[in-house]
């Protein structure tokens, strides 16, 4: 009894000293930072994604995926855009694996389409073409010194999967997968020594089949209004295959593969930091839970073999059971934390009080939601004042505070185990000029204010091992379409020419110890980022 009250008492301390810092203003943020505050060997990056930036949707053998069928369905798409040329990179992939030797990158994050490699699953052929170009990436970057840190599912994968048996609400789709893995680890384990099986579970989960956000675009209410799905247990049948493919491809790549490189296997997962919305004990829990049903939902399974004892208490018989084998496959599976970190939310408990988001009311702002998600009602609003500076994700906003605390929570949930930031960045409000586009002060200040709170946490003694910007180029923003732009290079159109924004420049300075002249950037204190 003793012990389960200071398990509380220790948890409702964290979380309070954690709203404290977070709520301070942003516009004094840290931002004097420099790449020797990191531990030598330390990766530093860029991220991409297959769909986002290939291009050459139906070329050289590749089949069609789910997201190339979504995006020409009206309305799908904010802009009406896809990505069938996207940054063309299919193309064009040594001209920006140049511009990442010229930045001086150690590690380039991108992803592998199944849809590429394997254009009809199991029951057809493996496309060589897709193998060699996958090849020459990984070689090239090699020979440059920057470290291919390659996923294998970043939310695409062929439509005639979805279309046979339904998708990843299948547990056929488990066998799928573990295939299209072994397929990637026998092309490319000799040179690949960095995996990551999927890319963010939880949000995945919940913007395909509780929000329709994405395809297959299945809800119920009060979350959408869906022809079909249901999304109080579609998530959670969706998340629990997904996190038995990543066990099973875990298995076989340390069974088979892994003494080739002697490599590591992670996962990444979506991971907004959440705060207490006032200091009520009762917001201090929900804050808690807003993490468990998060972060917790992926990571819990992967390290300690079951979901998370907050997410059991409210889903009860609704959360699927992993049976002892599966739950011994799933334990200790993975090498590495992938955080993909862009923001914190408040969070405000709903078991206790009602939460209904009423838009006239000021405290319900763009950045809250209007259906609640394990009784936790979360926003980046509070009395109608944001969290932090908003930014062109209306759910995205500048807390840098929020990225220590989170690798705090991460290394003490999990015993340190090592992290990678795989994903950070900034893109800015739609209205804003568009000459801070290529002159993005905002942008600068975005990362060194992170990258300030990320090396307190390391010299904290958290065990992080890189951190990727997100992302090297402007790209294809899934739902957004080209409106949301997080890239340090600009896609010009039509021509698709690269160009190097101030972020570049800095980021390159950033890397090589040099420092951006002071005279470049500035900060106002009254109406925020500015340039000289």
């Amino acid at each position: 009894m003793k012990k389960t009250k200071l398990k509380c008492f220790v948890s409702a301390t964290y979380f309070l000293i954690v709203f404290i810092s977070v709520v301070k203003s942003s516009i004094e943020e840290q931002t004097d930072v420099k790449r020797s505050d990191f531990p030598h060997g330390f990766l530093f990056g860029a991220a991409t994604s297959a769909y986002q930036v290939e291009g050459a949707f139906h070329e050289d053998g590749k089949s069609l995926s789910n997201w190339d069928v979504f995006c020409h369905v009206d309305g799908n798409v904010v802009d009406g855009s896809n990505g069938e040329i996207a940054d063309d990179h299919y193309h064009r992939f040594m001209e920006d694996i140049e511009i990442m030797e010229s930045l001086g990158l150690t590690a380039y994050r991108f992803s592998i389409s199944w849809s590429r490699v394997l254009p009809r699953g199991r029951l057809g052929e493996i496309n060589q073409i897709g193998i060699d170009f996958y090849s020459k990436i990984i070689d090239n970057l090699l020979l440059r010194g920057i470290q291919p840190f390659v996923s294998l599912f970043h939310f695409e994968f062929p439509q005639e999967l979805q279309e046979r048996f339904g998708g990843w609400l299948s547990p056929l789709m488990r066998e799928e997968y573990v295939y299209f893995a072994e397929v990637c680890f026998r092309s490319f384990a000799d040179r690949v020594k960095y995996w990551v099986t999927f890319n963010e579970i939880n949000l995945y989960s919940e913007f395909a089949y509780e929000k329709a956000m994405f395809p297959p675009l299945r809800c119920s209410p009060p979350f959408g209004d869906c022809a079909s799905g249901n999304s109080d247990v579609e998530p959670l049948t969706v998340a629990h295959n997904l996190l038995l493919a990543h066990g099973e491809a875990a298995k076989l790549y340390r069974e088979r593969f892994k003494s080739k490189l002697d490599g590591l296997l992670g996962i990444t997962m979506s991971a907004f930091m959440y705060v207490p919305l006032t200091a009520d004990e009762n917001d201090k829990e929900a804050a808690n839970r807003a993490m468990a049903f998060n972060v917790a939902w992926t990571l819990d399974p992967l390290v300690f073999g079951d979901y998370p004892p907050e997410m059991r208490r409210i889903h009860g018989s609704e959360l699927p059971i992993f049976s002892t084998e599966e739950s011994l496959m799933l334990s200790k599976s993975i090498d590495f934390i992938g955080i993909n970190h862009y923001t914190t939310l408040y969070a405000k408990d709903c078991i206790h009080s009602t939460c209904i988001c009423n838009v006239n009311d000021s405290s319900c702002g763009v950045g809250s939601d209007r259906a609640v998600r394990g009784f936790v009602y979360t926003s980046g609003y509070r009395d109608g004042v944001p969290i932090g500076e908003p930014t062109g994700m209306s759910r995205f906003f500048v807390v840098p505070s929020g990225m220590e605390a989170m690798v705090d929570y991460l290394r003490e949930r999990y015993n340190n185990m090592p992290m990678f930031v795989t994903e950070n960045g900034y893109s800015y409000p739609a209205d804003e000029d568009n000459s801070l586009q290529l002159h993005d002060v905002g942008r600068i200040l975005f990362h060194q204010s992170y990258l300030a709170h990320l090396a307190r946490a390391i010299r904290k003694g958290a065990d992080v091992r890189g951190y990727m910007v997100w992302s090297l180029m402007d790209n294809f923003e899934w739902n957004n379409g080209y409106g949301i732009k997080f890239g340090l290079y600009e896609i010009e159109q039509p021509t698709l020419k690269r160009t190097p924004k101030l972020s570049a420049t800095w980021y390159k300075d950033f890397l090589s110890n040099s420092t951006i002249s002071d005279a470049t950037i500035s900060y106002n204190h009254e109406s925020g980022l500015q340039s000289q």
